[in-house]
């Protein structure tokens, strides 16, 4: 019986950072872990940036979950999650955002230097994002931009310097995630403006930010064209286009 409370328990604690959502930033770190070791990067790259980026993504959506359970518990879509429900506690995801964070330390020191050495500023946007929409409309693009740290860190980890095709793939991945992000939020037009939380839909409207999440994904594969002028990626660009549809798709 101990045991089945602690999977059933374990369950609940995946479903509240959602913990599948990963795969939406993962193609791009290896994307640009291919682009920059020219093919295929290793496995102990590959398994390092894989953890960096399964602790990064927990910190940051454990962090999201205590910073919002407030926020959550007033709006109707949402007052079914685990802490406004009460089905799990604050200081279990506090503790699981810490685990992620030092997860992700440690991968990013199992990689090189430079991944070491800028894992406290992603560090910094993964917990701060949480807070934008309190003060700012331009929140969907921070989300984005602290996502497309995936991309940056891919490429780091195989050279440990920020060149031009990471930095494409970055743009690239602020404004795909943005893009889903600006048509996330107009579920909550309503409650964002009743409580006062800043988004494009509650500031512009909805057809606004559905004008905007069609500019952004337009950008997204412009920005992926112009990677390919720097490499041969036709069929890594494929394989992200599949696995982002299929993504779309189930989660």
């Amino acid at each position: 019986m101990e045991g089945l409370r602690a999977l059933s328990r374990l369950a609940r604690v995946l479903d509240a950072i959602k913990f599948e959502h990963t795969v939406f930033a993962l193609p791009f770190a290896y994307i640009a872990m291919a682009l920059a070791a020219g093919g295929w990067p290793g496995w102990w790259t590959v398994g390092w940036v894989t953890a960096a980026m399964a602790g990064a993504r927990t910190c940051a959506m454990a962090t999201n979950r205590v910073v919002d359970r407030w926020i959550d518990a007033r709006n109707p879509r949402t007052a079914g999650r685990h802490l406004p429900a009460g089905t799990l506690r604050v200081g279990e995801l506090r503790l699981l955002a810490v685990a992620g964070a030092a997860l992700m330390f440690v991968a990013a020191g199992m990689l090189n230097w430079l991944c070491l050495a800028l894992a406290p500023a992603a560090l910094a946007f993964l917990v701060g994002y949480s807070y934008t929409k309190r003060f700012t409309w331009a929140s969907h693009w921070i989300l984005g931009f602290t996502d497309g740290i995936a991309a940056a860190g891919g490429w780091i980890a195989v050279r440990p310097a920020l060149e031009a095709p990471a930095l494409v793939l970055w743009f690239a991945l602020t404004v795909w995630i943005a893009g889903f992000d600006l048509i996330y939020a107009c579920q909550d037009v309503e409650v964002d403006r009743a409580q006062g939380l800043h988004s494009v839909p509650a500031r512009f409207g909805v057809p606004a930010a559905l004008a905007l999440a069609r500019v952004n994904h337009a950008l997204t594969a412009l920005a992926l064209g112009l990677d390919m002028a720097f490499f041969n990626v036709n069929g890594y660009i494929a394989v992200l286009v599949l696995a982002a549809v299929v993504a779309a798709l189930w989660l």
